[in-house]
């Protein structure tokens, strides 16, 4: 890191074989090496939607927000993989319907839930995925749309990506009835009339 060359023969950053089980190299949450010998453990949490509670929420595009950024987010803020799964987790409904049977979709049959996947050394494994699990519980709790921060914030990042984010105006001294074409620096497009 200061200009030294760094020792690198006990870890390659390779999974290892150990008696027959893979085992990924133990990383701290820095992704430092971490301690020798820590077992590295895999657990899934499952996390059910209310939509029996709340038939017309959106809670799929609540939370993988703006081409799934949101989610994105979730995953990269807490290292473990995060799936949406069961009836209503496939956008296209005729779709979810042909797929339902087939080998690998059997989660389709299921009410929509989330699951949470962590694989870390045992030590830190329960405290990632209790991060996850609490985010991912906040966003599934239904929120006014006039009080939703986060939707608001969701809507702000799409207008960011599309190119159509409008900042509020500078000129603040303008009460909200007055049209900004009645300014000197803007004009209506003439329309034929």
């Amino acid at each position: 890191m200061n200009g030294q060359a760094m020792d690198l023969d006990g870890w390659s950053g390779m999974p290892k074989e150990h008696l027959g089980v893979i085992q990924s190299p133990s990383m701290v949450w820095n992704g430092a090496p971490g301690v020798v010998g820590s077992p590295v453990v895999n657990k899934v949490a499952r996390i059910d939607v209310p939509i029996d509670k709340y038939p017309n929420y959106n809670f799929v595009g609540r939370l993988l927000g703006p081409r799934g950024n949101s989610l994105k987010r979730v995953e990269a803020t807490t290292q473990c993989r995060v799936y949406i799964r069961g009836r209503g987790s496939v956008k296209d409904s005729v779709k979810e319907d042909k797929l339902r049977d087939k080998p690998g979709y059997e989660h389709l049959n299921d009410p929509l839930h989330v699951l949470v996947e962590a694989e870390f050394p045992a030590d830190i494994v329960d405290a990632r995925l209790n991060q996850a699990v609490a985010i991912l519980e906040d966003l599934l709790k239904p929120v006014d749309e006039s009080m939703d921060y986060y939707k608001k914030q969701q809507l702000r990042e799409l207008a960011i990506l599309n190119g159509t984010l409008r900042e509020e105006s500078p000129s603040s001294h303008l009460s909200p009835s007055v049209s900004p074409f009645n300014s000197t620096g803007m004009k209506r497009a003439k329309t034929g009339r």
